[in-house]
């Protein structure tokens, strides 16, 4: 509910600039917009608000956002400090002195904080819905005192009225002593419902005429949509100024629409009748399933200077109206790509496809932790993938990314593999083992961040981008800042990606020279056991002092015969990297490979 939240909330922020854009245009270009187009521009905005109620998973699905995220900007990942506290484990079953030391991100928003703003909104959606639900019942009372109209010469009026618009529906006549001014209502069945008692029959016909012209356009039913949205994005300012808008511009062209049907010297006989109506309608808050002649002073007044002012539309105007509508449809379609790029940095994946493959049910060994497995046989070409889904699933790698910030570090000259030494600047730091130098394999054997923060310091942005692009590792997004994008940030991967970079890694088969390949084997190698050699990194992602997420990757060398693994774990407070090597070593144990 959190993400989808989340996601709701940025989706619908672009989507009400894109709203804003258009009420602009629309404003700049009132006098090259007809008036019935000026309308249909609005309904553009139902398309806006659709979009964030679009599962994320929709946009990530259609695989647009990889298409163009060349083009955009990266976006800025949500500021984070660093707090000081943490981990660090020393592995048992004769792993050596392979430990990790996971710092954790203070997210700066109390964990409720999250949860009180959703009660918020669904509070607000249940309000707004008991009102409209009281508005409806109000609707009903007048339905109930509605009688269909017997009087001849009324109904014979009626018709001619529906001919004139070109009605085509079952529409029925009636009147009720509750109503003030003509109004149609009813989502399937149409009525349209005069003042009951004596009424001029010129009157009669031009409001039959402008309530007929609601039911063509569909008013009733847009209308009622429109406060349905309206529930949804209750807390949106935006939405209430388009919506306020639309009703105004549905008025003008429904006002347009019977302007056409009548001689220009009825123009004005029309404009009078509408007077007639001032303030006679009730608020419009009591009318969500209706359309009305009436309305307010400033609407009417606006409604007034237009059929004073209205000419037939011209070929030009037209013209002029459906291109706008054009580039103005253009531009709603672009949230589409734009909101899959939105999508897949929140709930990135690793689209993945390989015939050799066995699914395995493995949660026996994840002790209720949710979790993927993925396993590769270098011999056989064999993935085994214990939960599929999350096996593709990008999230944040935290320290398995060392292995290839030292990579790129060594490739680029960064630090040089004879002389790795890297001297403390004196920062105190929680961990003992970060407080002095540390070379390139005590720096990886304590996972010490300072260390390799360092090095990506001297690659620079520019280089760090250049090799993750072209290796490629995962979703490349380093927006989070030198020092943090690989912590709980922007730079995310799968297990399935971390397996494909480490049987790379193994085979020599990267963008790295053989002996930077062969230092980092050597600093990853962490223990043998009967001719068995296991290679590897953790990674912990701590939040706030708890354990989200943990890592265990690398690769075992049994006798000619390699496997590569990847096992990625996540929890409320326990999941972390040791965690991560309890489940693999259980597994690699289970299956014989170590």
């Amino acid at each position: 509910m959190t993400q989808f939240f989340v996601y709701f909330m940025l989706a619908t922020s672009a989507s009400s600039i894109c709203m804003l854009l258009i009420l602009m245009v629309k404003k700049g270009l009132k006098k090259h917009i007809s008036a019935r187009w000026q309308y249909r521009l609005d309904l553009l905005f139902f398309v806006l608000l659709i979009i964030p109620l679009i599962p994320s998973g929709f946009f990530a699905s259609l695989n647009m956002g990889s298409r163009i995220a060349t083009l955009l900007p990266e976006r800025e990942a949500a500021t984070s400090t660093t707090a000081a506290t943490g981990e660090g484990i020393q592995f048992a079953n004769g792993m050596g002195r392979l430990q990790d030391f996971a710092v954790a991100i203070d997210r700066s928003a109390p964990e409720y904080l999250s949860a009180a703003l959703i009660g918020i909104w669904i509070a607000g959606i249940i309000t707004f819905a008991v009102i409209m639900l009281f508005c409806y019942q109000k609707l009903r009372i007048v339905k109930e005192s509605m009688k269909l109209t017997d009087d001849e010469e009324m109904l014979s009026l009626f018709s001619r009225c529906k001919s004139e618009i070109g009605v085509k529906g079952n529409i029925s006549l009636g009147s009720s002593v509750l109503v003030k001014t003509p109004m149609a209502m009813g989502f399937f069945k149409t009525l349209v419902i005069m003042p009951a008692g004596k009424i001029l029959l010129s009157d009669a016909r031009y409001a039959m005429l402008h309530e007929l012209a609601h039911c063509n356009n569909k008013d009733i039913q847009i209308n009622t949509v429109m406060y349905l949205f309206q529930i949804l994005y209750w807390f949106n300012p935006i939405v209430y100024l388009a919506f306020n808008q639309m009703r105004m511009d549905r008025e003008l062209a429904c006002d347009a629409y019977v302007l056409e049907t009548l001689p220009e010297r009825l123009h004005a006989d029309y404009g009078e009748t509408l007077l007639n109506f001032v303030n006679t309608l009730p608020r419009p808050s009591a009318l969500f399933f209706t359309a009305a002649m009436g309305g307010r002073k400033p609407q009417i007044i606006k409604r007034v200077e237009h059929i004073a002012s209205y000419t037939t539309e011209s070929s030009m105007l037209r013209a002029k109206s459906i291109c706008v509508f054009v580039l103005m449809g253009l531009l709603v379609f672009c949230q589409i790509p734009i909101l899959s790029v939105l999508a897949n940095n929140d709930n990135e994946r690793f689209h993945f496809q390989a015939d050799n493959v066995l699914y395995k049910d493995m949660s026996s060994f994840f002790d209720g932790l949710d979790g993927s497995f993925v396993l590769y046989d270098l011999n056989t070409g064999l993935y085994t993938i214990h939960n599929r889904d999350m096996s593709m699933a990008r999230v944040s790698p935290n320290s398995t990314y060392k292995i290839f910030s030292a990579l790129i570090a060594l490739e680029t000259g960064a630090v040089e593999a004879s002389g790795t030494l890297r001297e403390w600047d004196g920062t105190v730091h929680l961990f003992e083992a970060w407080n002095r130098d540390h070379n390139l394999a005590s720096a990886m054997q304590y996972s010490v961040n300072w260390y390799f923060q360092y090095l990506d310091a001297r690659v620079g942005m520019e280089g760090l981008r250049s090799y993750l692009t072209r290796l490629p590792y995962g979703n490349r997004n380093i927006s989070g800042g030198i020092a943090d994008f690989w912590i709980e940030s922007s730079l995310r991967i799968s297990p399935l990606e971390q397996v494909k970079l480490l049987r790379n890694f193994h085979q020599n088969n990267t963008i790295f020279e053989t002996e930077h390949i062969n230092t980092l084997k050597d600093v990853l190698r962490l223990s043998e056991r009967d001719g068995a050699v296991l290679s590897g990194k953790t990674g912990t992602g701590s939040v706030t002092g708890r354990g989200m997420n943990g890592w265990f990757i690398g690769y075992v060398e049994n006798n000619g015969h390699t496997f590569i693994f990847a096992t990625y774990i996540q929890g409320e407070d326990n999941a972390r990297g040791s965690a991560a090597v309890q489940i693999t070593l259980s597994i690699l144990e289970d299956k014989g490979i170590y």
